[in-house]
């Protein structure tokens, strides 16, 4: 996929910058990744222009295969499989006798095969370069552990942080890179490029099941791709804030626990705005439902954060998924007649 127009444009300027590392921060899905490899295959390339790499010289043909003996890629186990990027022999013999699963940090060990990585001598001639995605799930001792070979990197060797949480990490680390901040594209230039890739990708999607992806994902065109991959259709979106209500999350049950909270999450954003008299956000305004108690909002919102911290490592996703519409349901119900209203909290966690 070539890269997207505001990433183009964004690569011009970060290969503008001095220095051997870079920050490349901004909300989830503006295209860190795509950019941070964009920017490593043309510091590699042995033919870059203005624009960026060639795109036809062996370096970039590497770059693609994941084969780059310059290039070292650090990321969570999960997130590199994902990608499609090689795990260390002594990882993947773990993974594959099922003594450790793919994690979702970056491990220490990993951290000190990169500071390893920047000791040995380039293998082409265009230096050497230590991706790092998303930086702010480099856990404490792997920050620290990188410190020093970030501050003065040995030989040609550069850097390139991206991360979804600049405040998540050590401020050390982030003194230690020139930062750059990820630019929204336009509404125009954000939908057309979603359509295009919508249209190679999932043919049978129309143009409102497009717009239904671009809007839930609140104009955050690699959030947008990701709905359009699930199969969102405008028709679910549109229906999903009365059916979350009345207690039904059948729709979202194969969908993965994360994509489901968050769900819920943008329901309760957009039911307070709806609440403080604003438009919503992420739903069509007449889809939202009134909360007959705003108060609710405050604890329901309080209740899905805590629910944030373990949603990677769920007891049951089927009575997650009941337990979750049943305290969806429990907000924007109306208050039995004569009965007192409970505590918000306590509708939550009863």
């Amino acid at each position: 996929m070539s890269l997207a127009p505001w990433l183009q444009r964004q690569l011009r300027d970060v290969l503008r910058l001095q220095g051997h590392a870079v920050l490349l921060a901004g909300p989830a899905g503006l295209g860190q990744y795509d950019l941070a490899l964009a920017l490593a295959r043309t510091w590699l390339c042995e033919q870059p222009g203005p624009d960026g790499a060639c795109g036809t010289c062996s370096s970039c043909h590497a770059v693609e295969v994941r084969t780059h003996a310059d290039l070292f890629v650090l990321m969570p186990e999960q997130q590199a499989l994902e990608l499609g990027w090689p795990l260390d022999a002594l990882t993947q013999e773990r993974l594959e006798r099922k003594e450790i699963k793919p994690s979702r940090q970056i491990r220490v060990e990993a951290t000190r095969a990169a500071v390893a990585f920047t000791q040995v001598t380039q293998a082409r001639g265009q230096g050497k370069v230590v991706l790092i995605h998303p930086a702010e799930r480099l856990n404490p001792e792997s920050a620290n552990t990188l410190l020093k070979t970030l501050e003065e990197p040995p030989g040609r060797v550069r850097f390139i942080l991206a991360t979804e949480a600049a405040h998540l990490l050590l401020p050390t680390i982030g003194s230690r890179c020139q930062s750059h901040t990820m630019a929204w594209p336009t509404e125009s230039e954000g939908q057309a490029w979603l359509q295009q890739v919508a249209a190679a990708e999932r043919p049978d999607a129309s143009a409102a099941d497009v717009a239904a992806c671009w809007r839930a994902a609140g104009a955050r065109p690699q959030e947008a791709l990701a709905w359009v991959r699930l199969g969102l259709t405008d028709a679910l979106w549109a229906a999903l804030p009365r059916r979350l209500a009345q207690g039904d999350a059948s729709a979202m049950a194969e969908w993965p626990l994360a994509r489901q909270l968050q769900v819920f999450m943008l329901l309760c954003h957009d039911a307070l705005a709806v609440a403080t008299g604003a438009p919503p956000r992420y739903f069509p305004a007449e889809a939202v439902p009134p909360v007959p108690v705003p108060a609710r909002l405050d604890a329901y919102w309080r209740a899905l954060q805590q629910a944030a911290r373990s949603v990677e490592h769920p007891v049951q996703p089927g009575l997650w998924n009941e337990a979750w519409a049943e305290r969806t349901r429990a907000v924007f119900a109306r208050p039995s007649r004569g009965a007192g209203e409970p505590h918000p909290a306590a509708a939550l966690h009863s």
